[in-house]
């Protein structure tokens, strides 16, 4: 433990949340070698699921994080390390990339120049849709993610030390130059990993659809962690539910602006009715999809909705951990519906409860992360100049 400004006591998080991580992971690394020595090909599909499940929070988190410095809020400084917790995924993604872009054949149908050849779209679409250019941009987007994250986190954690008030202009400056980075650069990730899977396809908002629903993974990944570390005393004690009402009201909203976004792009490819953009729906529509499909109407949406209605469920800690774990579990319901319709080979029962151990492995290291960093930072920002104004902030 150490002592540290506004009576915040650092402390370790407990070894036993250690051991679960690598349980996770564990159970995840044998599940998924099980899934690979079975079916292959579904096992990159499921592979994808779960890289797009923990880059979706990273990406997520760190956009908030820039969000945080550019609105000048003050309410969430005290819970910002968790934030950036939850975007130190980001640096790890390239290396996690690297399975699928040495067997992009297995997934991406643009990438097989023999159909290409014979494809009068993919061939207009070949500049953009080819091997090297999608490396390069793969590159410029995970350097420029992982650029952002070091420089923001480490003047954060310097300002612990320092006190330094002019840390905070300059993660400002930095902040107000990523964001347009990050939504061009968010943008380009959804399409390359996801909408390209089916290169025919196009939607004008898919780029915001995956805003949406990253940025609200990463808001459930961190009221959870918020709640769970506060009741267990890991957090300013100075903290009152005035903060979990404002992340209560946050899971509402981008709950709201997700259905509004998924609503839109639906709407607008039906209005329309071109073959080149109803196709990618109709095949959600068919067979056991239908059932996803409806499924994800009630619990991506109605059901959130429904339990973060009122105001007091915005600051209850039950419904609240609640709400956040079922938000994630929505959240990977999404992009199985997004990604897996793409594969057309054989599957079975085994074949898809394998193909849950991507996801489950994503878990384990999330919470790997949460504990590595908290035995070497503090889970407060104590050296913040906001964090005085941020333990008063009261609605």
């Amino acid at each position: 433990m150490s002592q540290s400004s506004f009576n915040y006591v650092r402390k370790d998080l407990p070894a036993s949340l250690q051991k679960i991580g690598f349980i996770l992971m564990g159970i995840g690394v044998v599940g998924g070698a099980g899934a690979f020595l079975l079916n292959a090909e579904q096992a990159f599909f499921n592979y994808l699921l779960g890289f797009m499940f923990l880059m979706s929070i990273g990406v997520g988190a760190l956009f908030l994080i820039s969000l945080e410095y550019v609105a000048g809020a003050d309410w969430s400084t005290p819970l910002r390390r968790i934030i950036e917790f939850t975007a130190s995924i980001t640096p790890y993604l390239i290396i996690l990339a690297i399975p699928i872009l040495l067997n992009m054949h297995s997934l991406f149908h643009w990438s097989h120049t023999e159909v290409v050849e014979s494809d009068k779209i993919l061939k207009e679409k070949a500049p953009y849709l080819n091997e090297t250019f999608f490396l390069i941009r793969v590159a410029i987007v995970f350097a420029l993610w992982t650029l952002f994250y070091f420089l923001l986190t480490k003047n954060s954690r310097k300002q612990d030390v320092s006190k330094d008030q002019n840390l905070t202009k300059l993660n400002i400056r930095l902040s107000a130059v990523f964001i347009p980075l990050f939504a061009i650069t968010a943008s380009v990730a959804s399409i390359d990993w996801m909408m390209s899977l089916e290169p025919h396809w196009f939607s004008t908002i898919f780029g915001v659809y995956f805003f949406s629903g990253s940025v609200l993974a990463a808001l459930a990944v961190i009221t959870f962690a918020t709640v769970k570390l506060k009741e267990a005393g890991y957090l300013h004690p100075k903290m009152v539910d005035d903060h979990y009402y404002s992340l209560g009201a946050l899971l509402f909203a981008f709950v709201n602006f997700w259905g509004y976004i998924a609503f839109s792009q639906y709407m607008l490819i039906w209005y329309a009715n071109l073959p080149e953009e109803t196709f990618w729906f109709l095949a959600r529509w068919q067979g056991s999809w239908v059932y996803i499909s409806l499924a994800l109407i009630f619990i991506h949406f109605i059901v959130p909705y429904s339990i973060l209605l009122s105001q007091p469920a915005k600051m209850d800690a039950k419904k609240l951990k609640f709400a956040s774990l079922w938000i994630l579990f929505a959240h990977l319901l999404d992009l199985y519906w997004l990604i897996l319709p793409t594969y057309q080979g054989e599957s079975s029962v085994l074949t898809f409860v394998l193909g849950l151990s991507f996801p489950i492995t994503a878990i384990g290291g999330i919470i790997l992360l949460f504990y590595f960093h908290s035995k070497k930072i503090n889970m407060v920002p104590v050296g913040d100049p906001k964090l005085e104004r941020g333990l008063k902030f009261r609605l």
